[in-house]
C-alpha cells in the first residue's frame, strides 16, 4: 500500500515583480508503507522543497498529493497540523531542540501540542529516550550533550506520537563520520521495527543506507532505483 502517492507535482516560488523560481518540474512518485527510501541531489535540485511538500510543511503549485489515500489539498489547516504531528516525524539537521530545556522537555513538546494530559507525555517521553538509549540524559540541556546526543534526543521527538513516516533531513549533516553511522544505525532499527524512512541527503554513503534512491536535478526526477550494495546492520546491535 502507498502511504505517500505524488502525480504531476509543480511548485514554483514568486520572487518577486515577474520573476519566478521552478523548483519543482512535473514530479511524480509513490511510496510504499515500510519503504526506506534516500532523496539525493545537487544545492537547488529541489529535493528540500521535496520534502517539505511530502511533510506538509508546503503546498504545491499543481499536482495531486494523495496521503494514505486522502488529497492533502482537500485538508484544512486542523487535518494537515494532525498529520504533521501525529503521522509524521521530523528530524533536521540543526536539531531545533529548546536550548533552555533538557532533553525530557524538548522531546514530550509534540505530545503538548497534541494535548496528552501531563502524566502520560512524561511517560511517553522518558520511553521514548529509553528507546534512543538516553534515559539518563533526560534532565540534561542540549548544551550538556554531544552532537550525537542532541540528534538522538531529535529522533525521540519525532518518535514520542508514534508516527508512521520518519523524514530526516541531512539527519548526519553536522556529526562527525562515526556519530553520522550510529545515527544511521538507529534509522535502521526504526525501519526494521515498520517506520516508513524518507531520508534527504547529498552524501552517498549514507543514502547507501536506504533501500531506493530517488536523485533530484533541476526540479525533476532524475532517476528512481533501487539501492545494488546498501550499508546494513546486525539487528541484534541496533534493536
Amino acid at each position: 500500500m502507498n502511504v505517500i502517492e505524488l502525480k504531476n507535482i509543480v511548485k514554483t516560488y514568486d520572487m518577486g515583480g515577474a520573476e519566478e523560481v521552478l523548483a519543482l518540474r512535473s514530479v511524480s512518485l509513490n511510496i510504499g508503507r515500510n519503504e526506506y527510501v534516500a532523496i539525493m541531489g545537487p544545492s537547488g535540485s529541489g529535493k528540500s522543497t521535496l520534502m517539505n511538500i511530502i511533510g506538509c510543511l508546503d503546498t504545491p503549485t499543481s499536482g495531486l498529493y494523495l496521503f494514505n489515500g486522502v488529497n492533502v489539498s482537500e485538508m484544512d489547516d486542523n487535518a494537515l497540523a494532525r498529520i504533521r504531528n501525529k503521522e509524521i516525524g521530523f528530524v533536521f539537521q540543526t536539531f531545533n531542540l529548546l536550548a533552555r530545556s533538557d532533553s525530557l522537555h524538548n522531546v514530550e513538546l509534540p505530545l503538548i501540542y497534541a494535548g496528552v494530559p501531563s502524566a502520560e507525555r512524561k511517560q511517553r517521553a522518558r520511553e521514548t529516550l529509553e528507546h534512543v538509549q538516553l534515559g539518563d540524559r533526560a534532565h540534561h540541556k542540549p548544551n550538556e550533550l554531544s552532537g550525537g546526543q542532541r540528534q538522538r534526543v531529535a529522533v525521540a521527538r519525532a518518535l514520542v506520537t508514534r508516527p508512521s513516516i520518519i523524514l530526516a533531513d541531512e539527519p548526519t549533516g553536522n556529526l562527525d563520520s562515526k556519530t553520522g553511522e550510529e545515527i544511521m544505525m538507529l534509522f535502521e532499527a526504526l525501519h526494521r521495527q515498520g517506520n516508513t524512512i524518507i531520508l534527504v541527503t547529498h552524501e552517498a554513503d549514507i543514502a547507501e543506507h536506504a533501500h531506493r534512491t530517488i536523485r533530484l536535478r533541476d526540479g525533476h526526477i532524475e532517476s528512481d532505483e533501487p539501492v545494488v550494495k546498501r550499508k546494513s546492520y546486525d539487528v541484534a546491535k541496533v534493536s
